[in-house]
């Protein structure tokens, strides 16, 4: 018996250590989004300074091949609202009709379409134009902040986030949050290569889509809380 308690309470101390660690790591990644995003708006709108810009653009031209664009081509589909959109309307339906978690059926569309409305109003606000020199053909609408790397942090991070907290395969939950992460990365590094975002787009699109996406969660998870605590009982009183 005391053998056993001995066993949960230093488990416990092991969970409430790991806990720790990755609230502090998310903490981080929030502090250096939110120093990163201002050094970008700072850097572009107001020291009107694209050399880094620029710099990139010119290093990628050595890269340009038949191949790579396919494979950038295919990577930004994976971001863009065709792909989406049906992608959060069957994890909706999922969490809705087959898995039957309530919250997860919620958080999914509260985050897309909140992340979609900041999206376009931060577009709007900053009304950069895109690149002129793209490499296949012309996109429509502002550049900054990029929304394929915005909606892609947003979406995959929030898949992540379930994997994290619904997988209990140690070795699974790993490789899946690994492999969404680079997905991320790739589309916004495909925006790059197709020359229809700066680079400081899609780094912004990174940063403030991180920030929403902790905030949107956040909110959701106390909202969430209240009402198992204090709604749900009076409901089934």
């Amino acid at each position: 018996m005391i053998r056993k308690i001995t066993h949960r309470i230093k488990k416990g101390r092991a969970e409430l250590a790991l806990l720790s660690t990755e609230m502090i790591i998310v903490l981080l990644i929030f502090i250096l989004s939110i120093v990163g995003f201002i050094y970008i708006t700072r850097n572009v709108f107001i020291l009107k300074n694209e050399v880094f810009d620029y710099k990139v653009f010119d290093f990628l031209k050595t890269h340009v091949s038949k191949t790579n664009n396919n494979i950038m081509l295919f990577f930004t589909f994976l971001g863009t609202h065709i792909f989406l959109i049906p992608a959060n309307i069957i994890l909706i339906i999922y969490y809705l009709f087959i898995k039957k978690h309530k919250w997860y059926s919620i958080k999914i569309p509260v985050i897309a379409l909140s992340s979609m409305a900041l999206m376009f109003a931060l577009k709007a606000f900053f009304g950069r134009k895109r690149p002129d020199i793209p490499l296949l053909r012309e996109a429509e609408g502002l550049s900054f902040p990029s929304g394929h790397a915005f909606m892609s942090v947003t979406f995959y991070g929030l898949l992540i986030y379930i994997i994290w907290n619904s997988v209990q395969t140690k070795w699974k939950k790993w490789t899946l949050a690994i492999l969404l992460f680079l997905l991320i990365l790739i589309i916004g590094f495909s925006r790059i290569y197709l020359r229809v975002h700066y680079p400081s787009d899609v780094l912004a699109g990174f940063a403030i889509g991180f920030l929403w996406l902790v905030i949107s969660v956040y909110i959701i998870n106390r909202i969430e809380k209240f009402s198992n605590r204090k709604i749900a009982p009076v409901v089934q009183s």
